[in-house]
């Protein structure tokens, strides 16, 4: 053996070396901890999330630039953060994982170029990014480091907002910068016992404020999937929300790509469910008693591929249902009243629940269907408050936005703004179809008679019944479905048994759809 032989064998030792060091994050006893806390490593969750052997890690040997506050001579492995490339069915995946045992994951400004990097390299291949997340927040002892790449990381995400699709995970607690880096993504998971997320916690708060508080109170993500809206979907455990990351990742396209008639477009799927499938059990989902409320879910069962539908922020604003499904094997995004809650009517928050994955739909060439049986906006002064003139009308802008094929279904109420903003053909739909159970009008006959016949009311003998029977006379002239398809309003009513058949031709047609809009820099969205 030469000697060139032995210093290279050295070599690749020590290579061998330095790499298995780092692997280990913040040593055997912070890793033993986490798993005695049930959490995985960062590592663990990659080879959880990633496709066996396919994960190409980058900038291992990357490690912290701090030297104040006691951190001279120290190096954070990795420093505190693996980021790379691999496969996730199959498909090309970016990501990165936050490193707990290293720091608690805090976030330093090796750590924050680290994430920028991965980014964009994500935006520059056309990778779809995955991040999973657990961090104690900026490293305070490098100072302005993280506060600067606190800003690269926020203006990178921004600029791949609508290129490629980003999710979040939040495995553990996810606190101060990085929560914000949180709500930057198109979607994020938590998981039900072990997920926090918030921007100061206890210490910082009472140090700033005066006030104790608790994580429990700041960020759970019950508290984020029901409350704020920052959470889309709480998975039960590590394992879970893993696969609801690739399941998400099976409905859409890996990035923005593409001339109008050559999109990039999610992976078409053989659900084994003919698109010619009839379903009369929809002739009994919407009660004779308009007033009773029934689930959506019923009816989205029997039309989508195999009854199923990744439902996204489930427990937030009921009233107002979106997720993916598939129709003849291809990706659709549902937006749907629920009139199991509040009648399906809009507040602010089904507004903007609303606009918020429709404008990600548009954003990635993904159908929008819409299912409309709402009583209008609320109107009252709480909504008012809550600032409804502008943040309801989020959705009328984000559906007159959308260049996507758009496809509207009217199967009970359509009053006023529920008729209008959630996809009506003066909003640039391209097909509008009814069931014959639907009905379309200005205001709900209770309003209309209140407001027109306010003094006939008050003189009749029996002001309740007078009320009634002009109820009923308005609902027969003027709620049949047939006067608006009169008036090219809707373009058919169809059979409730065929919707399946029908909305798919709708798509089939659609496919090719080119929209040619006035030239701007981008709509200014009243947010």
């Amino acid at each position: 053996m030469s000697k060139n032989d032995h210093q290279i064998n050295g070599r690749v030792a020590e290579l061998r070396q330095r790499r298995d060091k780092i692997k280990l994050g913040g040593g055997k006893a912070a890793i033993a901890k986490q798993h005695q806390s049930g959490r995985l490593t960062a590592r663990e969750k990659i080879a959880r999330l990633w496709d066996p052997g396919t994960f190409t890690e980058l900038d291992i040997f990357a490690s912290s630039l701090g030297q104040e506050f006691g951190m001279a001579g120290k190096k954070i492995p990795a420093d505190g953060i693996i980021i790379g490339h691999g496969k996730i069915d199959g498909r090309p995946v970016a990501g990165f994982a936050t490193d707990y045992t290293c720091m608690a994951g805090t976030f330093g400004e090796m750590h924050g170029r680290k994430m920028t990097k991965i980014i964009e390299f994500a935006m520059k291949t056309g990778m779809p990014l995955v991040s999973i997340n657990e961090s104690g927040g900026a490293r305070l002892q490098e100072d302005m480091g993280p506060l600067s790449q606190y800003g690269r990381l926020y203006y990178t995400s921004s600029l791949a907002s609508g290129v490629i699709p980003q999710i979040a995970l939040a495995t553990g607690v996810v606190a101060g910068g990085q929560a914000f880096a949180l709500g930057l993504h198109d979607f994020v998971f938590m998981v039900k016992d072990t997920s926090y997320a918030f921007l100061g916690g206890p210490p910082l708060i009472e140090a700033v404020t005066g006030e104790k508080t608790t994580i429990e109170e700041l960020g759970t993500a019950r508290m984020h999937s029901t409350v704020s809206g920052a959470c889309h979907l709480v998975a039960k455990d590590e394992n879970e929300i893993f696969l609801r990351a690739r399941e998400l990742l099976s409905y859409l396209p890996s990035n923005n790509r593409g001339k109008p008639l050559e999109r990039e477009v999610p992976p078409y799927l053989d659900t084994g469910d003919s698109p010619a499938r009839t379903s009369e059990k929809l002739y009994d989902v919407i009660p004779s008693n308009r007033e009773t409320a029934y689930d959506i879910h019923h009816i989205i069962h029997e039309i989508v591929d195999n009854g199923d539908i990744f439902e996204l922020h489930k427990d937030f604003s009921k009233e107002m249902l979106t997720g993916f499904a598939r129709l003849g094997g291809y990706s659709v995004g549902i937006v749907a009243n629920n009139p199991m809650f509040l009648a399906g009517a809009i507040t602010v928050p089904a507004a903007e629940k609303a606009a918020r994955f429709k404008r990600f739909c548009d954003c990635f060439n993904l159908p929008i269907i819409n299912i409309v049986d709402s009583p209008a906006y609320v109107i009252d002064p709480r909504q008012e408050r809550m600032g409804m003139i502008y943040k309801g009308a989020k959705l009328y802008h984000a559906t007159a936005e959308a260049t996507v094929p758009q496809i509207t279904l009217y199967i009970g109420k359509a009053y006023a703004g529920g008729y209008v903003s959630m996809g009506s053909k003066d909003m640039g739909v391209d097909f509008a179809f009814a069931w014959p159970t639907a009905e379309i009008a200005l205001v709900s006959p209770q309003g209309t008679v209140n407001v027109v016949y306010r003094k006939e009311i008050a003189a009749a003998a029996n002001p309740a019944a007078e009320r009634q029977k002009l109820e009923q006379e308005f609902r027969d002239t003027y709620l049949s479905i047939y006067s608006p398809a009169a008036k090219q309003h809707i373009d058919d009513i169809i059979d409730p048994k065929d919707t399946r058949q029908v909305l798919f031709t709708a798509l089939e047609t659609l496919k090719n759809k080119v929209v040619q809009r006035p030239w701007k820099k981008y709509g200014n969205i009243p947010l």
